[in-house]
Formats: structure tokens, sequence, C-alpha cells
């Protein structure tokens, strides 16, 4: 579990964070997006413990993000995760596991579950001579060799080819049914698709948060698309015979029928149409 609570971060006269509040539970995935800049990294590096908050506290897995025993319960992975090149993958993680006191046998048993499940089969390469996925691989295994209750992920699959991010994907989707996962990330779709709870942060504070339905509720709800074949009041020629009608409830689709066919036209289509979140952040934003 996380707990944050009027979370602030302040550098000079720049508010990073100003007054960040949200709760994520076991078993649930919480999604950060916002403009570069709007503080989605602070406010995971503060969940980490990296960050001192100038105001505010978080608690992550029952402990204060600055107890240093919090950090045995946690999986951390940066968007930018330098590895030690002349490592193989398997060295490395095993050396990251002594850090942790996980023995040798349970290291790795840990290590190469691990690995299988993020299909990483080149396992005794020095890392630099890896691909940027092989390595993005390396970083997500390393931030589980503790076994961690929460994972805080910054961009997990950032400039990395389609069959790698959706491979990082379902493997963080497989991830958070027994543990508390937060992760940013700049491509909505895979928020989506994969979060229980959202939040858009603009300019260092969470402008919205909540599942998307809600958010979509909040911000522009269901909307229906009617098309006629002749134009009533409202509506708009989207090509030769049709025209279009946008309104927000059946009884309104009712209306636009009743108007059309005193026109002596036809009601030719209906269609509903839910926001987007790209559709929900850019009108929050302010994009």
């Amino acid at each position: 579990m996380i707990v944050a609570d009027g979370l602030r971060k302040v550098y000079g006269d720049v508010v990073a964070v100003a007054g960040a509040s949200f709760r994520v539970e076991p078993g649930e995935i919480f999604g950060l997006i916002g403009p570069n800049g709007a503080g989605k990294t602070t406010t995971l590096k503060l969940l980490a413990g990296l960050v001192e908050p100038t105001a505010g506290s978080a608690t992550v897995a029952g402990l204060d993000a600055a107890d240093r025993e919090m950090r045995r319960r946690l999986g951390y992975l940066p968007e930018e995760s330098p590895l030690y090149e002349e490592m193989t993958a398997r060295s490395y993680l095993r050396f990251f596991a002594s850090l942790y006191d996980v023995d040798r046998e349970t290291a790795d048993e840990r290590i190469e579950r691990t690995l299988d499940r993020l299909d990483l089969a080149v396992r005794d390469r020095p890392l630099g001579n890896c691909s940027k996925g092989m390595r993005r691989k390396v970083a997500i295994a390393r931030s589980l060799v503790n076994d961690p209750e929460v994972l805080v992920y910054d961009e997990p699959a950032s400039g990395l080819d389609p069959i790698t991010t959706n491979a990082i994907i379902e493997v963080i989707r497989e991830l958070a049914a027994d543990r508390t996962v937060v992760f940013s990330a700049h491509n909505l779709y895979h928020v989506e698709a994969l979060c229980d709870r959202i939040a858009i942060v603009v300019n260092g504070e969470l402008v919205t948060q909540g599942p998307l339905d809600a958010i979509r509720a909040e911000h522009g709800g269901v909307s229906y698309r009617v098309d006629t074949s002749r134009p009533v009041d409202g509506s708009t020629p989207v090509e030769p015979g049709r025209h279009r009608t946008v309104v927000a409830s059946m009884a309104d689709v009712e209306d636009v029928r009743a108007a059309v066919e005193a026109a002596a036209g036809e009601l030719l289509d209906v269609r509903s149409h839910e926001p987007s979140l790209e559709e929900i952040f850019l009108a929050v934003a302010g994009a």
C-alpha cells in the first residue's frame, strides 16, 4: 500500500510537487500522466525515499518513505537506469540480490524465474553488448530481486520497440496481482489499458484522479453522434447528404430524429462516443 498525504517538493522558486495526496491499495495499478516537467518523476522519487519532501508525508508498505527498511519492500525503476556494463545479467542481478541479503539459492531461483517471465534469453553476455530492450528488462528484474511488496516504475517502457513494450506491460499486469504498483508513462494507450486508477499531473498539481470511467464522466462523459440526411439545428455537414449533430443524451437523439423527420429527412446513424484518455488529458492539461 502507498499513502501520499500533502506531498510537496520545492526547489528554490520552483514548485515541483504541490501537495499531492493519493492512496494506492495492494493489487492496484495507479498511473501518473502529465506533460514533461509536470512533477511525475519527483513524485515517484518522493515515494521511493530518494528525495526529501518539503512538506507532507508518504508511507510505503506501512513504513515512512524515508525509512531505510522501507527500501527492502520496494522495487524502484528510474526512467534512466545505467547498468554495470562489464557484468552479465546473471552476475548483475546476483550482486543486487546480495545487497538485500537474499541467499544464493533463493536469488538464483528468483532471477531465472524473472528472466523467464521477461523472455530474456541472453543472460551471460556483458550488459554493455546488450540492446536497450534487453537492458531495460534486466533493470526491471533488478527491481524484483528482493521480492518487493510495492513497485514504483518511472516510464518502464520508454523508447522501446512495440514487442518489448507489450511484453513489459504484460509483466506489470501480472506483477500487480499481489503487489501495489505506481508508474508513470507517456503512452496513454497503455495507461488506459492497464491502470485501475490514474492521476493527471499539471505544473506539480494532481488536477484530477480516480478510475478512468469517473474521470471520463467528470470531463465530458458519453456523447452521441447523430447523422441525418438533412440539416437540423446544430448540425454540421460531414459529406454530401450527411449532417452530424453531437448531443449529450438519448432524449436529445430523439429530438434530432423528430426534427429531421419534420424536415422530410431521415436519421442515418447514431453512435455513442466516450472520450479517450488522450482527449481527456489534452482537455485537462490545456494542450
